[in-house]
């Protein structure tokens, strides 16, 4: 999203939600840690050791499942995968409940 977008959508914000983000604007340049999954695999090291080139990984995640966006290793989101000029995008499809998120930290926290 760029600047423009996002002032667009804070101009369009009740005067009482444009009070929040304006309070919070010492936050906006943070950096934070953006990741889009596509799944995961749990492998042991002998098996780590004997891929090559070539080799293809079975994820755990069906095809068409959605990712899953994760903020500084919190789930905020799902989406599924675009292309936009050569590059792949994220389309967001779905924000998640913090309920949502515990539950993907526990599941998460077994598989490490």
């Amino acid at each position: 999203m760029t600047n423009e977008a996002a002032e667009d959508q804070i101009s369009d914000m009740p005067l009482s939600d444009r009070a929040l983000v304006d309070e919070l604007s010492h936050l906006h340049n943070v950096p934070l840690a953006f990741s889009a999954e596509l799944g995961r695999l749990t492998l042991r090291v002998k098996e780590i050791l004997s891929l090559t080139v070539g080799t293809v990984l079975e994820l755990e995640k069906l095809a068409g499942e959605p990712l899953e966006i994760v903020v500084n290793d919190k789930l905020i989101c799902r989406g599924e995968v675009i292309v936009i000029n050569d590059k792949y995008g994220v389309r967001l499809t779905d924000i998640v409940s913090p309920h949502e998120d515990f539950n993907y930290k526990a599941k998460n926290s077994n598989q490490s």
